[in-house]
């Protein structure tokens, strides 16, 4: 991946603070951005990919300090994090009483993780909070690996397509609950399960 020009971080934080919806590489996917705080921009979100109200959208952090600001974490999760982040694995945890109801599962968690993506780390970091991290693509859609492909689904309906070059894909990061005495695990990923069982062991 290519590096992201500091001016269009900028413009980015700008389009976000005002609500805007913005696309930009992970170490994944193609991802949009929104300020999970802002239940304006989170329904405009919802109408962008065409998903159904209700389920929750994942949160990407710089850093595990500015995770803390948008969920609870329990001793498990934390020991979890500290073992695999950055990378591509997404902890279920409470959400703090800062991100609005839309962007949080019915049971108020939300996902969030620690991408070993040095642009998507850059943008939270400039934004100074999580943003939202759901997969640039329609939903129902393959989720896109590149901006220009980012531009051709969505490119007439988010504010802004930051380009990092290609990313690399494959699979989505793991989604794991690990708050229970038995972590549960909620969607198979890029980290393999029995490596998250060995990092709490």
């Amino acid at each position: 991946m290519t590096t992201l020009d500091p001016g269009l971080i900028v413009r980015a934080c700008v389009l976000l603070r005002a609500g805007g919806v913005v696309a930009y590489p992970t170490d994944t996917f193609y991802g949009l951005a929104a300020d999970p705080r802002n239940p304006g921009a989170v329904a405009r979100l919802f109408a962008i990919k065409g998903r159904a109200a209700g389920q929750a959208i994942p949160l990407i952090a710089v850093d595990e300090a500015q995770a803390m600001g948008a969920a609870e974490f329990d001793e498990r999760s934390l020991r979890l994090a500290r073992a695999l982040w950055p990378g591509p694995l997404s902890l279920v945890l409470p959400a703090s009483g800062v991100i609005c109801k839309g962007a949080k599962a019915s049971d108020g968690t939300v996902a969030v993780r620690v991408p070993a993506s040095d642009a998507a780390r850059a943008i939270a970091r400039a934004f100074g909070f999580c943003i939202t991290a759901t997969s640039a693509n329609l939903s129902g859609e393959a989720p896109l690996t590149s901006a220009a492909s980012a531009t051709g689904a969505l490119g007439g309906v988010v504010d802004l397509v930051l380009d990092g070059g290609e990313t690399p894909g494959g699979e989505p990061s793991t989604l794991v609950d690990a708050r229970a005495e038995t972590p549960r695990l909620v969607r198979a990923g890029a980290i393999a399960w029995d490596r998250v069982l060995r990092s709490i062991e």
